[in-house]
Order: structure tokens, then sequence, then C-alpha cells
């Protein structure tokens, strides 16, 4: 007979519902949320699992691939796909979750999600810390500004290089003023100095990446566009077209069709927003230089 397995995975543990193939429940019980934790319950001599399946989340890479490394066959599941079906239970619970979830695999009513490897990971990873790191320091740029502004001085149209020399000249004179402005300017230094240096990470990236460097020949496309899309595709034989990218990333519209209505919406906005923001800057860039 055949079991299967349904987690429910929060950060400190993991419940875990296995049933058979009738769908009866054989076992519950909750487990440390670590992959070694997880592999030992789930590689029971009792229970011949079919499959094992896991919300896509935070912990889902991490665990998925200790799962897969323990020869279990374990499936990430997509987010919306469990949110719904999950939704028509009454009571939301970690063990009512995990038994939603073994019922989802056992019938077979879920879309997989493709786990990224580690060298994708990485490079996201770095592509999101060099993004936050920008943001911050764009924010406090920001709020110099403001402040500023209520005292009648007006920073207006500065390059990054020039920004703290312009703001030091607006500021001189008014030493209590300064002492205010003076912490802001040197956070958004130490920013902008560590955004240099994953921003330098992220073109050696580059420049040893044969493929990164192709679509750079694009117009428009540069180096964080370029790590960010094969970050994203991860792994192209996945897609059984170049076709299958665009509803991937979520920029093919939505259709709603009943009886003789058939309406074409917006785009559908799924996928990873970060890479869909940065396809519009470069199709922006390449139709406007």
């Amino acid at each position: 007979m055949k079991y299967y397995a349904g987690l429910d995975v929060s950060v400190k543990e993991t419940a875990i519902c296995i049933i058979d193939e009738t769908g009866k429940i054989c076992r519950e019980l909750k487990v440390t949320s670590h992959p070694d934790d997880l592999a030992s319950t789930l590689n029971n001599q009792t229970y011949s699992l079919a499959r094992v399946g896991l919300e896509a989340g935070p912990l889902s890479q991490w665990l998925f691939s200790g799962l897969a490394e323990a020869g279990l066959p374990a499936v990430c599941i997509e987010t919306r796909h469990a949110k719904a079906f999950l939704k028509a239970q009454v009571n939301k619970t970690d063990r009512n979750d995990a038994r939603g979830i073994a019922q989802m695999v056992r019938v077979n009513l879920f879309r997989p999600v493709h786990v990224k490897t580690l060298t994708s990971q990485k490079r996201r990873a770095l592509l999101t810390a060099r993004k936050l790191l920008q943001e911050k320091a764009i924010a406090i740029e920001n709020d110099i500004r403001g402040l500023l502004r209520n005292f009648g001085l007006k920073v207006g149209i500065v390059r990054t290089i020039g920004f703290e020399a312009r703001i030091r000249e607006l500021i001189d004179g008014a030493p209590e003023l300064g002492e205010i402005i003076s912490p802001l300017l040197a956070a958004r230094e130490k920013l902008r100095t560590e955004f240099a240096k994953l921003h330098q990470k992220v073109l050696d990236e580059v420049r040893d990446d044969g493929t990164c460097r192709r679509l750079m020949t694009i117009p428009g496309v540069g180096p964080v566009t370029s790590l960010a899309f094969v970050s994203t595709i991860d792994v192209p034989a996945r897609f059984k077209n170049s076709r299958a990218v665009g509803p991937a990333l979520g920029l093919t519209p939505v259709l709603n069709q009943s009886g003789e209505s058939h309406r074409v919406g917006r785009v559908s906005l799924c996928g990873d927003g970060m890479m869909r923001a940065l396809l519009y800057e470069a199709a922006q860039v390449m139709l406007s230089r």
C-alpha cells in the first residue's frame, strides 16, 4: 500500500500527517523543523511513502533539499493552490493543514514548485541584499531632503556622488541642524559603501558567467537584470518552450471566461516580483533610448 505525508512547516516545529492511499490517517506528530529530524522520522520502514508534500515558504528550499538528499520523494506545493485547498477547512490549525496537504498530494491536486539550485539561491540572496542596502540609502536621502525642506533648505537635483557635499553646504552655519543631519549622513555613507561592495560582487558573478554576458548584449539589459534572470530561470529545461517563461513571471493576461462572457484582464503578476520589475525597467530603457 502507498502512503503519503503532508508537512505543515513553521519556524520551530513541523506538523506531519501520514495517510494511506484511501485517505485514512495513519500517523500524526510534530518534529523539529530540521531536515535531519524530518528525514529520520519519515524514513520509516512501516510506511512506504509515495510522496511527501510541503508548502512553499521561507524554509521550504532548505527542507526540500535535505529530504531529497535523504532519498524521500519530496514535492514543494504552490502556495496559492495550498491556500485554496486548505481554505475549505473550518478550523485552521497546524494539524489540519498537515492533513490537508497530505490529501492534496494523495489525489494529485497541486502544482509543484521548482526548488532552485544552491547557486541560484546564493545569487538571489546577493541581489536581495544589494537591493535592500540601496533602498535604505535612498530612504535616508529622501528623509534628509524632507527634514531640510522644513527649514526652507532645498537640496535640488544632485547626483549621488555630490549629495553629501550639497547637504554640508546647506547646513553650514547651522550647528544645531548639523548635529541632527550628520548622523544620517554617516549612516548613508556606510550604506553606500557596503552597497558598492555587493554591487562589485554582482559584477564579478556576471563577468564569470557566459550566459549573463550574452544577455547583456540585449539593449537595456545590464548586469543586475541578467544575473537576476539567470538565477530566476535556474534550469531552462524545466520550461517546455520559451513561451512558457512569460506566464511563470506573471507577464501574461488573466482570462475570465464564463458562458458568453470572455474578458481579458491585466497581467497575472504571479511569480517573481523583482524579476518582473527589472524586465519592465529594461523594456522601458530599450524603448526610450
